[in-house]
């Protein structure tokens, strides 16, 4: 699996991510709610098969999946972005240290500010960012940033000098897409020229695209501003699918 450098943030992630957050929300998702800790084999099978990015949530239930995986790979080898629904400084501070300790870590390689789609949301959520800022500083959190569905949420992130990663919804179909396509690109174009690390979500339109995957996926390769995607999967012969067309049509 291609490795993708993730803007100027320094980290190095194989350009496709393990989403872990299908229809995910109050701490459960498609892949958090299969049986007998599907999700920690699948984490561990993505790795095998060279994907070393995993995304996260709180609001996914992933941690306990994801720290039971690390038991068995090198932490370093790894890039693990996670999300907090934090607002206020208190909340988000306490939120990084209960992370670390539910994914058995002494350091986050990504953390995003869930859901920051209001055209206001670096107002709304400033004690937040001022926690994330102190956790880079004292280098418990590698990168941060913002995840966001809407064009004034990331409109808002491309501007910003503080902020490390963006992700963002895309797809060629526009599918659970809340801004148009031909809106959302420019935006990210922004960003990426910025040196902000640039990752989509929604590649597949939460399985509405999922009968042309090449498709899909080769629209995102042929933009010039997405360093990385993110796929959530709920069988390992999606993944490997998957994985088989990008090294396909990045050679």
């Amino acid at each position: 699996m291609l490795k993708v450098e993730l803007g100027n943030t320094g980290l190095c992630a194989s350009l496709l991510a393990l989403g872990t957050g299908t229809n995910g929300w109050s701490h459960s998702s498609d892949q958090t709610r299969r049986e007998n800790g599907w999700l920690v084999g699948h984490l561990r099978n993505g790795y095998e098969m060279g994907v070393n990015f995993w995304d996260l949530a709180d609001e996914y239930g992933s941690h306990q999946d994801a720290a039971k995986a690390l038991k068995h790979i090198n932490r370093e080898d790894l890039v693990i972005s996670t999300k907090t629904t934090a607002h206020d400084y208190q909340k988000c501070s306490e939120d990084i240290e209960r992370f670390l300790r539910e994914l058995g870590t002494d350091y986050l390689d990504i953390v995003l500010l869930h859901g920051s789609d209001a055209p206001d949301w670096n107002v709304e959520r400033r004690g937040a960012i001022d926690a994330l800022q102190e956790a880079k500083d004292k280098k418990l959190v590698k990168a941060i940033g913002i995840s966001a569905h809407r064009l004034e949420g990331i409109t808002v992130a491309a501007e910003k000098p503080w902020l490390d990663v963006l992700l963002a919804t895309l797809n060629y179909a526009g599918a659970r897409m809340r801004a148009p396509k031909e809106e959302v690109v420019p935006v990210l174009q922004e960003a990426h020229a910025r040196g902000k690390g640039i990752c989509v979500m929604k590649v597949l339109g939460c399985g509405a695209l999922t009968s042309d995957p090449e498709r899909a996926i080769q629209y995102i390769l042929d933009l010039d501003c997405v360093h990385a995607m993110t796929i959530g999967h709920t069988d390992d012969s999606q993944l490997r699918e998957n994985i088989e067309i990008i090294e396909r049509l990045r050679g």
